[in-house]
C-alpha cells in the first residue's frame, strides 16, 4: 500500500514509518524541511517537503496514495490538512487514520471508545477534527486514541525521570492512574487499523496497565537508587510549576483496556509494562545510571 505519513520524525510516527516498512508499505513522509527529509529518506521513506496547511499540496499527495495516516495532528494544522485529505479521497473509500488523545475521555476507571467526552481545557481542539473524520461519507476515516505512550526511553514518564532532586517529584499526590501503551505496539495499531479498521472507528491504544503516579515514581526510585523515595505536591504547585492546561490532564486519574482494538483488529500489545522497566532500570537504556 502507498501511504501517505505525516509526523513522521515525531515520536510516535517515527515508530509507524518503521512499522509500516517493515510490512512491506510504501511510504511518502510529509516533513518540513531537508533535514528531517534526510531522517526519513535514510528509514526507507519518499521524503515530501511541506507544510500540513498546504492544501494544494496534502490534496495531491492524498490523492496519489492509497491511505493516510496522521501522527502529527495540532490544533493549527489539522482543519487544513483534514479538509484537504477528506477532499482529496472523497468517495474512493481509501482509509485515513487519524490521531485522538485518551485525555480526551477525562476521568474514568474503564475507558472504552463509548465512554462519553469530558474534554479538559488541553484537548478541546481535538473535537472537531475527530468528528469530520469519522463523520465523512466515502472515506474510511478512523480515530487511533492513544494512552500515555512510553517506550525508547522517551515520553511524558521523563516528568518524573528527570524530576529527582529530594526524591522523585510527582503530579499532584500521585494518587492518579495513568492509562500506558508502549511506542511500537501502539505503531502496530496504527498499522492494523489502516489495513482493517472499520469506517467511522476509533481505537484506544491502551495496554491495559494503568499504574498510578506514585507507582510509576517509586519504581523509578527504586531502579535509579533515589534513597529519598518520592516527593508529591499539591495540585497548586503542580498547575504553578506545569501550566494549568498542562497540569490539569495530566491529574486526570484515567484506566483503559484496548479491549476494542484486541477484538476487531487482533492487536496484542507485547512490550513489558513501564512500572517494571523504570523499577529495574533498564528504562532509560545503558547510562540511565543512579540519581539523587
Amino acid at each position: 500500500m502507498k501511504v501517505l505519513l505525516t509526523g513522521a520524525t515525531g515520536y510516535i510516527g517515527s515508530s509507524v514509518l518503521e512499522r509500516l516498512r517493515a510490512e512491506g508499505h510504501d511510504v511518502t513522509a510529509l516533513v518540513r524541511d531537508d533535514a528531517k527529509a534526510r531522517v526519513v529518506e535514510k528509514a526507507g521513506a519518499t521524503a515530501l517537503v511541506g507544510d500540513v496547511t498546504d492544501e494544494a499540496l496534502i490534496g495531491q499527495a492524498a490523492a496519489a496514495a492509497d491511505g493516510v495516516v496522521h501522527t502529527a495532528s495540532t490544533p493549527e494544522g489539522d482543519g487544513a490538512f483534514i479538509g484537504a485529505v477528506l477532499r482529496a479521497l472523497d468517495g474512493s473509500g481509501k482509509p485515513f487514520v487519524h490521531t485522538g488523545g485518551i485525555w480526551s475521555y477525562g476521568n474514568g476507571n474503564a475507558i472504552t471508545e463509548e465512554t462519553p467526552f469530558d474534554r479538559p481545557a488541553l484537548t478541546t481542539w481535538r473535537g472537531a477534527g475527530e468528528a469530520a473524520v469519522l463523520g465523512a461519507s466515502g472515506v474510511r476515516g478512523m480515530v487511533v486514541t492513544p494512552a500515555l505512550v512510553y517506550g525508547r526511553g522517551a515520553g511524558l514518564i521523563r516528568l518524573l525521570t528527570d524530576e529527582t532532586d529530594e526524591g522523585v517529584r510527582l503530579i499532584g499526590d500521585g494518587t492518579q492512574h495513568w492509562s500506558t501503551v508502549d511506542v511500537d505496539d501502539l505503531a502496530a495499531l496504527y498499522v492494523r487499523a489502516l489495513e482493517n479498521g472499520g469506517t467511522g472507528e476509533t481505537y484506544i491504544g491502551a495496554s491495559g496497565q494503568n499504574p498510578t503516579v506514585r507507582e510509576l515514581g517509586e519504581a523509578i526510585a527504586t531502579g535509579f537508587g533515589i534513597t529519598a523515595g518520592v516527593r508529591p505536591e499539591s495540585v497548586a504547585e503542580t498547575r504553578a510549576r506545569l501550566g494549568e492546561a498542562f497540569a490539569d490532564a495530566l491529574l486526570l486519574d484515567e484506566q483503559a483496556s484496548g479491549a476494542k482494538a484486541r477484538a476487531e483488529l487482533g492487536w496484542q500489545p507485547v512490550a513489558r509494562p513501564l512500572v517494571e522497566q523504570l523499577a529495574d532500570g533498564t528504562y532509560l537504556g545503558e547510562g540511565g545510571g543512579t540519581r539523587g
